[in-house]
């Protein structure tokens, strides 16, 4: 693993500033780009540290506030550890905000942090990685779909909501598709159902997307969150060997 050097950046939006976290190599040198979508709980020293193990193979990682229309992060406060029993607390003030994340939005701020990527120093020429985390999946996927001639691979890991019946439902999306995608799934996750799953399949086998959809037996919704009661170490770190094997296969 490289040095890395991490600070923390602005991006102008066509809505206002977005901040974000920078992770990068220390060498000061252009490396391929990947853009780290958070999850529900948003940027915090967790998320930093994750794209900083990104960084130290040799990548260049944006991690942006996606939240930024409500403040800079933490845009809700949260205590070190993440007690499953206070989640629905938070979520009267997460959920409106994630319900603001339209497909309009999305499109919007991913040409933001795609257009502040192209003009960096630190980011090598090219297209770009995706990695998204819960709700940060269906924003990896959208981002695949709105921007394919920019996006080379995109994964989601404990993603929700992928493949519903609404007319906004991410799989809809899939026929834009160009990257290699991956999927890690919770098992007996109410939020992606084995329904929700094989509509996703089907929709991206449809479509002729590259793709890999694997389910990761007995671990719980938010598995690779070290700072929440949901964590295991064993699924994280499975995690962790797919997406660097897709970041390799394509940047």
């Amino acid at each position: 693993m490289t040095a890395v050097e991490g600070q923390d950046i602005d991006i102008p939006t066509e809505d206002g500033t977005a901040d974000a976290y920078l992770a990068h190599p220390a060498d000061g040198r252009p490396h391929p780009a990947v853009v780290l979508y958070q999850d529900a709980f948003g940027v915090r020293p967790h998320l930093k540290g994750m794209a900083d193990r990104l960084a130290g193979a040799g990548y260049t990682v944006l991690v942006p506030n996606v939240f930024y229309r409500h403040g800079r992060a933490p845009v809700v406060e949260l205590p070190e550890f993440i007690d499953l029993s206070e989640r629905p607390a938070w979520f009267q003030r997460i959920l409106p905000m994630m319900q603001e994340l339209t497909w309009d939005v999305v499109r919007r701020d991913a040409k933001a942090f795609l257009d502040w990527l192209a003009d960096s120093p630190l980011a090598a020429d090219g297209p770009v990685g995706l990695t998204g985390y819960c709700m940060g999946a269906r924003l990896a996927l959208l981002t695949a779909g709105f921007h394919p001639d920019r996006v080379a691979a995109a994964a989601g890991f404990h993603g929700g909501g992928l493949a519903t019946d609404d007319e906004d439902s991410p799989h809809r999306i899939a026929e834009h598709v160009r990257a290699e995608l991956y999927f890690g799934h919770a098992d007996d996750d109410p939020s992606m159902s084995p329904e929700q799953i094989k509509r996703l399949e089907d929709a991206l086998s449809a479509a002729g997307v590259r793709f890999r959809s694997e389910l990761y037996t007995g671990a719980a919704h938010g598995y690779t969150q070290a700072d929440t009661a949901s964590y295991d170490e064993q699924a994280a770190e499975r995690h962790w060997e797919a997406l660097f094997g897709l970041l390799r296969r394509t940047l």
